[in-house]
């Protein structure tokens, strides 16, 4: 059984990672922020824990984490706030967890990042391209330590039934992936801890999961 620590455990695929590792028979800590949160995390098979990544700080971050086997960082401030908040939670969020990570020695990193491609090809706001440069930045901070990290890059996120089969790559043209089956990547990234300081980038396809990211190994 591995002990993962969910770092936007409340959001779209926080969710959803809990729910198959907990059907994998491993053990999901969630981080959230509001209380109603918790109730539906426990139904999902995840244990919560309450946090906010904007109030704590790395020594209450790190207690949090301790004795996880591997932090997944899947928070972000999904454009709400604007600039100020992608920065606090996708900038410095990042960089409080990653220090957290290596208070806690926990070694393992999973980071889910953004297609670099991502709303090229039409008018992009201001908002946007912070965004984006904050990812970035993000994904330099992390490839920088000394974590054994794996920074995940998909594409446009969709809610449609994950297939479990994607198209997976250092670098691959631009699509759509289910939520459900960036979930079912990272938790296939979790049982293939050989898959170490890589950058993928994931998009829907046609080979199962697992055989996708055997090439990384």
């Amino acid at each position: 059984m591995t002990q993962a620590f969910i770092i936007g455990g409340a959001g779209k695929i926080g969710r959803r990672l809990a729910q198959q590792l907990h059907a994998r028979g491993h053990r999901a800590l969630s981080l959230y922020r509001a209380p109603e949160q918790a109730a539906e995390l426990q139904q999902l098979g995840a244990t919560p824990v309450q946090g906010n990544l904007l109030e704590l700080d790395e020594a209450a971050l790190a207690e949090l984490m301790a004795g996880s086997d591997v932090v997944v960082f899947t928070a972000g401030a999904g454009g709400k706030g604007g600039p100020e908040m992608t920065n606090a939670i996708d900038g410095r969020g990042l960089e409080l967890a990653v220090a957290a990570a290596r208070r806690a020695n926990v070694r393992r990193f999973l980071l889910v990042s953004a297609f670099p491609e991502a709303g090229r090809g039409r008018q992009v706001s201001d908002p946007f391209e912070n965004y984006m440069a904050v990812k970035k930045q993000a994904d330099v901070h992390l490839a920088q330590s000394d974590l054994d990290w794996v920074i995940l890059r998909p594409g446009t996120l969709v809610d449609a039934e994950g297939t479990g089969r994607v198209h997976a790559g250092l670098a691959i043209p631009y699509g759509n992936v289910p939520r459900d089956d960036v979930a079912a990547t990272l938790l296939a990234l979790i049982e293939k801890p050989a898959v170490s300081r890589v950058i993928i980038e994931l998009t829907e396809g046609d080979t199962p999961v697992g055989e996708a990211l055997e090439r990384f190994v």
